[in-house]
């Protein structure tokens, strides 16, 4: 598996990815045996208590206190599993309760579904193997709801995964304007500005606004020197050991919002920082911050924090100062525009006349980045058909754990008179219904958390789509169908007779 994703992946990052090793081998055989001593022991650890009379019977146990006990530190086994993969206690927890939420409701959804089947499988009394699959369904409900949950996570995590890979990047394409800028210039520079906006001009691209742009190293706040150790969070280290990209202007962009404080004064060294930039440098009103620019130190106290609609594509700036502290730096000017399909060869000839002109094409990068984030994609669902493989395979001991007892019913049900061909009817039906409600609820979870992301952290609303739930349906249904061919075979085969006697 190693060995295929740097195949995938080892065009697209210039880094030299490593061998496989040992280490994931040996992680995965000590997690599978704590898996198993959590999980498997509780239940072995009981036999000890079970009188052979019910054993001869072949009378099932409750789960006692002891059992559950054990259960509960298999489960405590796995979080602290995940978080040991994670090496982040934040992430660790976050994937653990993740997973355990997504179990607890799927859980309790397919519980009350099986509430409900329970009312109205009287509705099926002229269709046999209908009514024997409903009463399967709800007689062994615990093991129902097992074989439910495990493979409804490996699909959520899926379909998760695909809906990310398109929906959201298409969703965020649709809530940009038509006639949004989808070309940057950068580097025009002071003596270029004018026969610039004179050339874009010409062509018909509307009224085009230059931002002038200087280069400038955080070198202390409040008088004190500030340097990538000083935090802790990784964005913050970043942002502190690079250049910032400075602007300046007596107006604030008609894209930006004032969230804390005032406007900057133009007489003064004042400065308006983008809210979530303070936020991760943990600046407030007041603050004085200090910038190393081509070697001149610029002082500028912080006089409000601005919310940015980054989503118009127009130029906009993490930190903007007055003129008085930047209009005398060296400097360069930026802008962004619309071109249109039917223009694109203005571009080359502005670039022949002013050679030190770059120039971005945001539809190319989104293309790029498209093409970049399905390669990564395919990768992740390729480490994810494990997790579906895994959940085909729970669902496959959970039915093999009812082999005996569907053997039983099987022969008594032949003995009343049922066919073959009913009880196999019934065994698709039950099957079909279990995969179908696991893909209903994985499709559920993954859709209610494309749209969480969307909305809380993209900050756009995705179209919602039905390929997600049918997708999510099928696949339950013929995983479950896949589990079931590997735990059920041979259960109608055995004679009634056979099988009786033995009972």
């Amino acid at each position: 598996v190693h060995q295929v994703l740097v195949m995938l992946l080892g065009s697209l990052i210039d880094t030299q990815l490593p061998a496989p090793s040992a280490i994931p081998a040996l992680q995965g055989l000590l997690t599978g045996l704590l898996l198993l001593l959590g999980f498997a022991l509780p239940a072995l650890a009981q036999l000890r208590h079970v009188p052979p009379a019910r054993v001869l019977r072949r009378d099932a146990d409750t789960i006692s206190a002891r059992s559950a006990f054990g259960y509960a530190l298999g489960a405590t086994g796995f979080a602290l599993l995940i978080w040991w993969f994670a090496g982040d206690a934040k992430l660790g927890g976050v994937v653990a309760g993740g997973f355990l939420g997504a179990f607890a409701v799927f859980a309790l959804v397919a519980w009350l579904s099986i509430l409900g089947l329970a009312r109205v499988r009287g509705l099926a009394s002229g269709l046999p193997a209908l009514r024997f699959a409903l009463a399967g369904v709800v007689r062994r409900r615990a093991a129902t709801i097992t074989q439910v949950c495990a493979l409804a996570v490996g699909l959520m995590a899926l379909l998760l995964l695909t809906m990310t890979r398109t929906d959201l990047i298409q969703g965020w394409q649709r809530t940009m304007p038509a006639d949004a800028p989808n070309r940057f210039l950068i580097n025009v520079q002071p003596d270029q500005r004018q026969p610039v906006i004179d050339a874009l001009t010409r062509e018909g691209l509307g009224r085009i606004t230059l931002s002038p742009m200087v280069r400038g190293r955080l070198i202390a706040i409040n008088g004190k020197p500030v340097g990538p150790d000083d935090y802790e969070e990784p964005r913050a280290k970043r942002l502190v050991d690079r250049e910032f990209n400075l602007s300046y202007g007596g107006e604030m962009p008609s894209s930006n919002k004032i969230e804390q404080g005032r406007w900057l004064a133009p007489g003064s060294s004042e400065v308006s920082l983008e809210s979530g930039l303070a936020k991760t440098l943990g600046l407030k009103l007041g603050d004085k911050m200090t910038f190393d620019v081509a070697g001149q130190q610029v002082e500028a106290a912080v006089t409000s924090t601005r919310r940015v609609d980054w989503d118009t594509m127009r130029v906009n700036f993490f930190a903007i100062l007055t003129p008085a502290a930047l209009a005398d730096m060296p400097q360069s000017w930026i802008t962004s525009f619309y071109l249109p399909p039917d223009k694109a060869a203005a571009l080359p000839a502005l670039v022949r006349e002013f050679p030190n002109l770059t120039v971005f094409d945001v539809g190319a990068i989104l293309q790029q980045l498209q093409s970049v984030l399905n390669e990564v994609g395919r990768a992740v669902q390729l480490l994810f058909l494990f997790t579906l493989a895994a959940g085909v395979l729970v669902l496959s001991a959970a039915l093999t754990a009812t082999r005996d007892e569907r053997m039983r019913e099987a022969a008594v049900l032949r003995a009343l008179g049922a066919t073959r061909n009913q009880l196999a009817r019934s065994q698709r039906i039950e099957l079909w219904a279990v995969g179908g409600l696991a893909g209903l609820l994985a499709a559920a979870g993954a859709t209610a958390i494309a749209w969480a992301l969307s909305t809380q952290v993209f900050d756009f609303t995705i179209t919602l789509s039905l390929w997600p739930w049918l997708a999510g349906i099928v696949a339950g249904m013929l995983g479950a169908w896949a589990g079931g061919a590997l735990a059920l075979r041979g259960v109608l085969r055995t004679p009634p007779l056979v099988t009786l006697r033995e009972t």
